[in-house]
């Protein structure tokens, strides 16, 4: 169906973003597959999934760097596609590489940006100072950006993007390769931008940064599998998860999955987790099995899911359905 046709949902002054239907094909693949979603005013919004599940095509789409081939998309009440430029006014859009000149310095980074959004001078050093303190960088001003470390070239990209006071922050895998504590500062920043009434569009691979959303839509292949708060996500998963924490635990992974009862197998790290029916039953006939195929282990313990056994679970089923 052409964009055009596509019927188009009214604005809604409680949700900042907008989103129906949405599809977006690319030669031999579709990228994006009937993507439907809203995300409120002021909360923090998890685009999650591995590689290819969508999540940056999804992002340029809502950007306006992208239109769709069907579907719609609406910030603020404006429509991506019909009039990107009163979208791009109420937006800050931050790509995987975002574009900092590295023979500039902090300083000169920010007021290039902020030049570019017609920032005035004053407005502009007072929020730079306010974001550069918020994300402690006061102190590298003068340092040319190729000479940060990744974490902080990371907070000097989000303190680009918000030198316009954007209304929306679309972020596409803005932690990707940074350090953890450098994630945790990364996060700090971005709580403090909903208080101050920032709606955030975060998309990532790393499945636990879904904690730390209000909201999350888990993709998949450009599908969208499951969208809820994350508590409300694992008490979506069917049966119990058990851990098998052992020092061979990828040892133990295919003679797990085997056992009666046992349906998806996940590895982390010394442990094994396994989605059962019911804990209580399985338990200990796991532990026997292993026991008798003379596998090493620590311990058998039933655990609370994760989003991250949610996503495997959800996949694994979906898979052996095909």
């Amino acid at each position: 169906m052409p964009y055009g046709r596509a019927r188009r949902p009214m604005p809604d002054s409680e949700h900042a973003i907008i989103v129906s239907a949405l599809v977006k094909d690319f030669p031999g693949v579709r990228a994006v597959d009937g993507l439907t979603f809203s995300v409120a005013r002021g909360e923090i919004f998890g685009l999650v999934g591995p590689d290819g599940a969508g999540k940056t095509t999804t992002m340029r789409v809502l950007a306006g760097v992208m239109s769709p081939d069907s579907g719609s998309a609406l910030i603020g009440g404006c429509d991506v596609v019909r009039d990107p430029e009163a979208v791009k006014r109420r937006i800050s859009y931050m790509p995987q590489r975002f574009g900092l000149y590295e023979d500039l310095t902090v300083r000169e980074n920010i007021r290039f940006y902020a030049d570019l959004f017609g920032v005035r001078r004053r407005e502009r050093d007072l929020r730079a100072a306010r974001l550069l303190a918020a994300c402690g960088m006061s102190q590298f001003q003068d340092r040319l950006a190729g000479k940060l470390s990744g974490g902080m070239k990371q907070k000097l990209g989000l303190v680009c993007a918000l030198i316009h006071t954007p209304q929306v922050l679309l972020l596409d895998e803005p932690t990707n390769g940074v350090d953890p504590v450098s994630r945790r500062e990364f996060w700090a920043m971005l709580y403090d931008l909903v208080g101050q009434g920032v709606t955030i569009v975060n998309s990532t691979a790393y499945l636990d940064e879904a904690e730390r959303c209000h909201r999350v839509a888990l993709m998949h292949r450009g599908r969208l599998l499951f969208c809820d708060q994350p508590g409300r996500l694992k008490q979506r998963l069917p049966g119990d998860v058990i851990a098998v924490v052992s020092p061979a635990a990828s040892q133990l992974r295919d003679s797990l999955g085997r056992l009666p009862g046992v349906g998806s197998v996940l590895l982390i790290g010394d442990a094994v987790h396994l989605f059962v029916d019911d804990a209580s039953r399985r338990i200990p006939e796991i532990s026997r099995a292993l026991e008798s195929m003379r596998l090493p282990f620590d311990e058998v313990v039933q655990i609370t899911p994760t989003i991250e056994d949610l996503f495997v679970n959800a996949v694994s089923e979906r898979e052996r359905a095909a």
